[in-house]
């Protein structure tokens, strides 16, 4: 693949210019469509992008298995402490009002960023997770085997 200069180029730029938009689907979901899953789903299809032009062995020093499978679990924890903190404020679960009783479409707001970046965060590492499964597995035939 050392031969295609103009992906590689193209890609470098690309990539970063997904991750971009990925961020401000993630940070104006709340004001437009859009939000967590659709910016994990951008994020990650940078990194999969990368991943096709430059190899998996290349992706996967940018963006390591153990740091995917970490971001995985720490997505899930920002989901799960956003409700348990609304318990612990004397509210139900995931009830957005105890963020700020006194002004609750300001509770909702915070809310609503901090559950949607945790879904963020994880479909991201969902995404890239499943991409490196299938990237690194090994064919169950040679191809001379045909």
């Amino acid at each position: 693949m050392e031969h295609h200069l103009i992906l590689r180029v193209v890609t470098k730029l690309l990539a970063s210019t997904i991750i971009l938009f990925a961020l401000y689907v993630q940070f104006h979901g709340d004001y437009s469509p859009g939000g967590g899953f659709q910016a994990g789903v951008i994020m990650a299809a940078a990194f999969i992008l990368y991943g096709l032009i430059f190899g998996l062995d290349t992706v996967q020093r940018v963006f390591p298995p153990k740091f995917v499978h970490r971001l995985l679990a720490f997505g899930l924890l920002i989901y799960l402490v956003t409700g348990i903190l609304s318990l612990l404020l004397g509210f139900n679960y995931l009830d957005y009002n105890a963020f700020d009783p006194q002004h609750p479409s300001h509770g909702q707001h915070l809310g609503i960023l901090a559950v949607e970046f945790g879904v963020g965060v994880t479909v991201t590492g969902v995404m890239v997770a499943i991409y490196y499964a299938f990237a690194g597995r090994s064919p169950p035939v040679d191809d001379e085997d045909w």
